[in-house]
C-alpha cells in the first residue's frame, strides 16, 4: 500500500533546526512569530503540492477525471492560484468563493456551484463569470435557475445532487449523504427533476448526477456503494428517458490524521478502489464511462497548515487540571467547541526541555468552552512560548469569526527559506469599517 500525504500529522518539511527551533518550509516557526505576530496561520507549500500530485496519480489511470477543490476548506486568492497551477477546479458554495477563485485568475469553466439555498444573486454572479457547472440542489433552484439562464440568453450545464442514502460514520454534523438530508433529490424525486428540465426549463442541460456522503471519512466501502448508485441511476435514466448521461460527482471527504489514533485510508488505496469500482459498474449497466467529478477539500489542505499562538497566563486548579492560556482558540479555529474535534501541538521553540507536564490548552475567548486541546503532554510552558498546533490548514481560518471584537490572525506561506503574507492581519479599523453610526445618533 502507497501511503499519502493526508495520512501525516505534520507539513512534509516539518523539522528541528540547528537552533532547537521548529522548521516548517524551511522557516523557523519561532522567527515567523516573532516577525508576523500570533496567532498565524502557516501554509506549507511543499505539503499542499504533495498531496495535489498523490491525487493525480492516484487516479491517473481513470484518463476522465477532474479534480474539484473543495474551497470551503480554505478559499484564499493564493491558494486558489496555487491549486489551479496544479490542475485542480473549483466546488463553491458561495458568491464569495466564486468571486475569489475569479480573482485569483482561474478559468472558470472549471468551476463548479454547489449549495442548499443558492440566492438569485449568486445564480446570477455564477452565470455573468462563466462558471462551469452548477450542480442543482431542489426543486426551487431548478425553476429560478431556468428563469435567470432564460433572462441572459443563456443554456446552463448543470448536475441534479442526489442524496443517495448512504451513511459515513462521522460527526453527524458533516454527514451528508444520508436520507434526511436537507442536501439534494431524493432518489424518489429525481425523474420528477429530470421530466421538468426535458420538457419546460428548456435553458438547463443536465450532464449527470452528483452525490456527497460526507467529510472526514476513514471508511473505504462506501465510496463503492455511492458508485453503484449513481451509475444505476444513469443506466435507469437512459432506459426511461433517452438520457444519456456522461458525468457523474462522488464528492470528498477523505479523511486526515488530527491525532496520532487517526487512520486515515490511502488516497492511492481510494483511486484503486473507485477506478475499479467504475469499471465493474460501468460494464454492469452498460453505460459509457462517465467523466468522474472529485472534489477533495480538508485532505488537500489540511496537512499543510499550522496555527501558531503565543503562550500567556496559566493557572493551577487545585487537586485539579493545569490551563495554559493561548492569545487565540475558538475564533480562529472553532472545530472543538462545535465538533469536539481534537488536535496535536508542540512548542516550537523548547524541544530540547525534558520536563514535561500534562495541561489544558485554553483560548482567550469569553466561554469556558474555549478549550483548544484538553489534557496533553508539552513541556513546562512559560509566558512567550510559542506553540505550534498541527493539521489546521482546513476549516480553521474558513470558519473563523471576530467574537469578541478581536481581529483574525495573518496567514503566511512558506518554501524554501521564504514566507509570504497571503492573508494581512485585521487591523482595529478593519473590524469596524462596515459600521455606520446614524445621523440622529451622531448629534
Amino acid at each position: 500500500m502507497t501511503s499519502s500525504t493526508n495520512q501525516f500529522l505534520k507539513p512534509i518539511t516539518t523539522k528541528v533546526n540547528d537552533a532547537g527551533n521548529l522548521e516548517i518550509g524551511g522557516c523557523d516557526l519561532v522567527e515567523l512569530a516573532d516577525k508576523y505576530g500570533t496567532p498565524l496561520y502557516v501554509i506549507d507549500e511543499k505539503t499542499l503540492r504533495a498531496v495535489c500530485n498523490d491525487y493525480k496519480n492516484a487516479f491517473a489511470k481513470y484518463p476522465k477525471t477532474r479534480m474539484m477543490y473543495a474551497s470551503k476548506a480554505l478559499c484564499v486568492c493564493a491558494i486558489s492560484k496555487i491549486l489551479s497551477e496544479e490542475g485542480f477546479g473549483f466546488d463553491t458554495v458561495s458568491a464569495g468563493e466564486i468571486y475569489t477563485v475569479y480573482k485569483a485568475g482561474v478559468d472558470m469553466s472549471n468551476v463548479l456551484f454547489n449549495g442548499n439555498n443558492k440566492s438569485y444573486d449568486e445564480l446570477s454572479l455564477a452565470l455573468d463569470l462563466g462558471v462551469g457547472r452548477i450542480s442543482v440542489d431542489n426543486f426551487l433552484e431548478l425553476a429560478l435557475l431556468n428563469e435567470i439562464a432564460h433572462s441572459k440568453n443563456k443554456t446552463v450545464d448543470i448536475l441534479l445532487r442526489i442524496t443517495p442514502g448512504i451513511e459515513c460514520h462521522t460527526h453527524e454534523y458533516i454527514q451528508t449523504g444520508h436520507l434526511d438530508s436537507k442536501f439534494g433529490f431524493d432518489l424518489t424525486q429525481i425523474d420528477d427533476a429530470v421530466e421538468l428540465v426535458l420538457n419546460e426549463y428548456k435553458n438547463l442541460k443536465i450532464h449527470g448526477l452528483h452525490a456527497h456522503i460526507g467529510s472526514q471519512i476513514f471508511e473505504t466501502s462506501i465510496y463503492p456503494d455511492e458508485i453503484e448508485i449513481l451509475v444505476r441511476e444513469l443506466a435507469r435514466l437512459d432506459e426511461k428517458f433517452g438520457l444519456k448521461l456522461d458525468e457523474i460527482n462522488i464528492g470528498g471527504g477523505i479523511g486526515v490524521k488530527y491525532t496520532e489514533k487517526d487512520v486515515p485510508p490511502s488516497i492511492y488505496d481510494i483511486g484503486s478502489i473507485v477506478i475499479q469500482k467504475l469499471e465493474e459498474a460501468v460494464k454492469k449497466y452498460n453505460v459509457d464511462y462517465p467523466t468522474l467529478f472529485l472534489e477533495p477539500g480538508r485532505s488537500i489542505i489540511s496537512t499543510s497548515g499550522v496555527t501558531l499562538y503565543t503562550v500567556g497566563s496559566s493557572k493551577q486548579v487545585p487537586h485539579g487540571k493545569k490551563y495554559v492560556a493561548v492569545d487565540g482558540g475558538m475564533a480562529d479555529n472553532p472545530r472543538p467547541s462545535m465538533y469536539q474535534a481534537e488536535y496535536v501541538a508542540e512548542v516550537a521553540n523548547k524541544k530540547d526541555n525534558a520536563e514535561m507536564e500534562k495541561v489544558t490548552v485554553a483560548g482567550r475567548f469569553c466561554e469556558s468552552g474555549d478549550v483548544l486541546i484538553p489534557e496533553i503532554e508539552l513541556p513546562k510552558l512559560d509566558e512567550g512560548d510559542i506553540l505550534c498546533v498541527y493539521n489546521t490548514g482546513a476549516y480553521n481560518y474558513s470558519m473563523a469569526s471576530n467574537y469578541n471584537k478581536v481581529s483574525k490572525p495573518a496567514m503566511v506561506l512558506v518554501n524554501n527559506s521564504q514566507s509570504d503574507i497571503i492573508i494581512n492581519r485585521e487591523t482595529l479599523d478593519d473590524l469596524i469599517a462596515n459600521e455606520v453610526i446614524p445621523d440622529r445618533l451622531a448629534k
